[in-house]
């Protein structure tokens, strides 16, 4: 198997605001070969997500930053095509984080791969898409954090993307009353025809604020934030007494310079005796085996759906990402890498 050239995206400078051209650098070098107790894996599908950009960022953060000259890092789904350890034998399906290239050699003792199991039930782009860390997001974070009742109002931010639209289908499955704030008309009506929320706020030509007032008038038990800024805000400005806030995702503020601003209306996070708890779903992966069938049997009840925005070609993974930060996608954001298997 020598002779594989591997292709491979490198952090090469640290954004300043805007992911710009040259921060991330396309080379290519001879594809590694499995050592004692590893396994190479091929990448098939590489998942979009907003942390990338935190983890570009020489901040203090939940994992250590990128450092410039490695490979970006990322979450994957891949075949073993080499195999050196225990477990794991060539064409096992497996997920892990040993990001943006073709190939990579993952010692499974430092870093165990997820394999998918052998009666696959979904396409392999619905793994990343239901029942990968975008699944477990939007499970523990609602059910864990949120901790939803029947009849609560639930507002989800960045509600037509990977997390959002799964949390607002768990909250109706659960009872609530789901509104969900995305960027556009057609972002709009897929959450609320296709998705079954009750409301849905069109942020770039809607006052967010009269709108929330206008479909959640007795106010929000729950806030799934994903977005941040202005627009937690205006959330805040009507929390209901005990409200819970899961806070999932500062979107709107990863490019920017300086530190993350806190939000307006913040005094009634007191005044209403509400809850606000940050998570990172990696503290859940003990429990992950749960949601997934809960996740799954859902979905095949039709009771949850999901979709997804498939970019082809790796060389393409630097461009692709952007779109999380201009609102360009629906569903859950992917470049596919290589031919799947059936």
């Amino acid at each position: 198997m020598s002779g594989e050239t591997n292709r491979q995206w490198r952090l090469a400078r640290r954004p300043v605001g805007d992911i710009g051209e040259g921060d991330l650098e396309f080379a290519q070098s001879p594809a590694p070969q499995a050592g004692p107790g590893q396994v190479r894996v091929r990448t098939l599908i590489l998942s979009m997500d907003p942390t990338n950009r935190i983890w570009m960022s020489d901040a203090k953060q939940y994992m250590p930053p990128v450092k410039v000259g490695d490979v970006m890092r990322g979450v994957t789904l891949g075949v073993v095509d080499q195999s050196n350890a225990d477990g794991y034998a060539p064409g096992d399906l497996v997920s892990g984080m040993w990001g943006w290239q073709d190939y990579a050699t993952v010692d499974v003792a430092k870093m165990p791969l997820a394999k998918l199991p052998a009666d696959r039930t979904l396409p392999l782009p619905g793994y990343v898409a239901l029942v990968g860390g975008v699944g477990m997001t939007a499970y523990f974070g609602l059910l864990d954090i949120g901790r939803p009742q029947p009849g609560e109002t639930l507002v989800v931010s960045a509600a037509a993307g990977a997390v959002g639209s799964l949390v607002g289908q768990i909250g109706k499955i659960k009872g609530c009353r789901v509104i969900g704030i995305a960027g556009s008309a057609e972002k709009c009506r897929w959450i609320t025809e296709e998705l079954g929320f009750d409301g849905a706020i069109n942020y770039r030509d809607e006052d967010v604020g009269a709108a929330l007032d206008r479909l959640a008038p007795d106010g929000i038990d729950i806030d799934f934030e994903n977005v941040g800024g202005p627009i937690m805000g205006e959330i805040f400005a009507r929390l209901r007494l005990n409200a819970r806030i899961a806070l999932c995702g500062l979107i709107s503020q990863y490019n920017a310079e300086g530190p993350v601003q806190g939000p307006a209306n913040f005094e009634q996070v007191l005044m209403q005796r509400a809850t606000i708890k940050g998570f990172i779903i990696l503290d859940y992966a003990a429990r992950f085996p749960e949601a997934m069938h809960d996740l799954i049997a859902w979905h095949a009840a039709g009771k949850i759906k999901y979709q997804t925005d498939i970019v082809q070609g790796l060389e393409n993974a630097a461009a692709t990402v952007k779109k999380l930060f201009e609102g360009g996608n629906t569903g859950k954001l992917m470049v596919q890498v290589a031919d799947l298997p059936d």
